[in-house]
């Protein structure tokens, strides 16, 4: 399989983990889990668990165990599937379904990757201003360099990303273990919020809210990818081994992130439930009480832990939507276009709401942006558990029945609750817009039931037998068989020259393509404004003196014995190109590139690849 086919190609198989023995083994595997982690921190849990502790006190912290032990089984599998068939859940999906659902499944993917980045987005620029005092659409704004920031790190490789995650989640972590001192939680009524008992009304609402904030559909695309980052021998042993360590990430990892949401849920409950203040819904509101209760040190405490989730749950989720559209569409666009691309869709709600509603409503669009992720959830779980449980593809590691089960009972309680949630939000429209209400039954039923069709076809479709057409998609396609191949005579070649020092080996290795058989067309654009403008009616000196130069080169080719003619374009380098390529029936074009990287090439522009994508006929690119 080619580098361009392997999930997170940039970083795959980066961290070696060979000539290690006992503890420094161990830490070689450590990092993919504590980058999942982070999305169990995010402003988005920090929302639920702090409405479950101000309204509930200590009664709802069994959910969140409950919604802790099912995120470790669902993110071991994840784990598994990664590091046995050496793809991402994406990857697979588009193995199993047709091209059409997973068009569906990565449109639902990429809406929830955006409702995270959007919850993200709002907590770090919240922290920004409890902090700092800097306004909120500021702090929105600011949030744009999380780009330039990832795109750093991922080039300083994979231990750089996963150290400054674990540095966030650290500060996180200790932050509110030192706020758990300020507040003195009661121990006893702690160890009865671990005993389940019956939720109804708010208290039912607000513990779906918990395990669908939780399970996240992104942390399963995002853990199923990383674990690949390890380059591990590809054997029964090293695969078994490579699952046990990861398990140990695992569990570590997500006992981590329990404890913050429990610390987070104890803290509101401890300084808010007990003090009468049981609306606390609004992380703003959290900071002020907390202020007023406790002094100085727990807010900023708070701020500063708030931004490190915002800031690491921001990194972690563009990962994942990489991975969701090279994954189940197979496209590939430049990474740091990628993830603007996925920061502004998320800023764009927080914005406007900032500007023509009020700050206070940041905090329905965070809870808006749970009810969306909610949606996406099944069709994450369902197919994992599916691919997972694959003897044909897992072999022996293929999930026991007893896992199967787990599994199962995990995917239902998941789509059973959300969908609960789901159809209680659109209850909640439609009572607080009466006069809207069959507007809204109009929009959101008919977008609900097909969801529910689409999530019928996921759990379907992998009991029946793949249908080749599909099989062969893994992922480009199966090679060809290559027959007996004629020489090729070409007859008309197309040669770009910009009349500098590269066009000597431009048209050196054009000659050699078609001999003195052949006709060579000698193109140049001029790229004035005026030839921009007026075209072929263009007669500035730049023009004449171009024109000049190319009859220079017709004539040298001529000496040596070449027949070739010279074509003047204008404007837009590409399409002038493309445009005499297609005019003069060219069977080959040949280019030479500049080298440009990273940033001249966002400066000067990239013709090659724009003329590509405008012929139809073989590029010869000359560096």
């Amino acid at each position: 399989m080619s580098n361009y086919n392997e999930s997170l190609a940039e970083v795959h198989g980066s961290v070696s983990t060979s000539g290690r023995v006992g503890w420094k083994r161990i830490l070689s595997f450590l990092g993919p889990a504590f980058m999942v982690s982070v999305g169990y921190m995010d402003p988005g849990n920090w929302a639920t668990d702090l409405a479950a502790g101000s309204q509930f006190g200590y009664r709802l912290i069994w959910v969140l165990l409950l919604s802790n032990l099912i995120a470790l089984l669902l993110q071991s599998l994840s784990t598994r599937l990664g590091i046995v068939q050496g793809l991402d859940l994406a990857q697979a999906s588009r193995q199993t379904y047709s091209r059409f659902v997973n068009f569906c499944l990565f449109i639902l993917a990429q809406i929830a990757i955006i409702a995270c980045d959007l919850a993200e987005v709002i907590g770090m620029a919240i922290g920004l201003q409890l902090l700092f005092h800097l306004p909120l659409i500021w702090g929105v704004s600011v949030t744009l360099l999380d780009t330039i920031l990832l795109l750093y790190l991922l080039n300083k490789g994979m231990r750089h990303l996963e150290g400054f995650i674990v540095s966030m989640v650290f500060i996180v972590g200790l932050s509110f273990l030192v706020e758990m001192f300020i507040v003195e939680p009661n121990v006893k009524q702690i160890g009865l919020g671990l005993i389940p008992h019956n939720l109804n009304g708010s208290a039912l609402y607000i513990a779906i809210g918990i395990i669908g904030a939780t399970v996240m559909p992104h942390n399963l695309y995002l853990h199923s990818s990383l674990v690949q980052t390890r380059k591990i021998e590809r054997t029964e042993t090293g695969i078994r081994e490579s699952i046990k360590m990861n398990f140990i990430d695992t569990t570590v990892a997500l006992n981590l992130a329990f404890f913050v949401n429990a610390a987070i849920l104890i803290l509101a409950a401890a300084a808010f439930f007990r003090n009468g203040y049981h609306q606390v819904a609004e992380i703003q509101d959290a900071h002020k009480l907390l202020n007023h209760i406790f002094g100085s040190l727990a807010p900023v405490l708070f701020a500063v832990a708030l931004i490190a989730a915002g800031q690491s749950s921001t990194v972690t989720g563009t990962l994942a939507g990489q991975i969701i559209m090279e994954g189940h569409i197979n496209l590939r666009i430049a990474p740091w276009l990628r993830r603007l691309l996925t920061r502004l869709l998320a800023i764009i709600p927080a914005f406007f709401t900032i500007l023509y509603s009020d700050e206070r409503a940041l905090g329905s669009l965070l809870v808006l942006s749970q009810v969306v992720l909610s949606l996406q959830l099944g069709f994450a779980v369902i197919p994992l558990i599916h691919f997972t449980s694959n003897k044909e593809k897992m072999g022996v590691f293929a999930n026991k029945t007893w896992i199967k089960v787990l599994a199962w009972i995990a995917a239902i309680i998941i789509v059973g609750l959300n969908a609960k949630l789901v159809v209680g939000q659109i209850a909640d429209w439609a009572e607080a817009f009466p006069q809207h209400q069959k507007l809204i039954h109009f929009t959101t039923v008919p977008f609900a039931i097909a969801i529910c069709i689409l999530l019928l076809y996921v759990f379907f479709k992998p009991f029946f037998r793949v249908s080749a057409e599909v099989a062969t998609r893994i992922p480009h396609g199966q090679a060809l068989e290559i027959e007996a191949i004629a020489p090729v005579a070409l007859k008309r070649i197309g040669i770009a020259v910009d009349f500098t020092k590269n066009d000597r080996d431009t048209i050196r290795h054009a000659l050699m393509q078609g001999g003195k058989s052949a006709e060579y067309f000698l193109i140049h654009v001029v790229e004035t404004a005026g030839a921009t403008y007026h075209g072929d009616k263009i007669m500035d000196f730049e023009t004449q003196s171009d024109r000049e130069n190319l009859e220079k080169y017709q004539l040298r080719l001529q000496e040596l014995g070449y027949r070739s003619k010279p074509y003047i374009g204008y404007g837009k380098v590409a399409k002038a190109i493309a445009g005499v390529v297609n005019q003069q029936d060219l069977e080959l074009l040949v280019m030479g590139a500049h080298g440009h990287k990273v940033f001249k090439d966002l400066i000067f522009g990239t013709t090659v690849n724009s003329v590509r994508h405008l012929v139809k006929v073989p590029v010869l690119i000359v560096q």
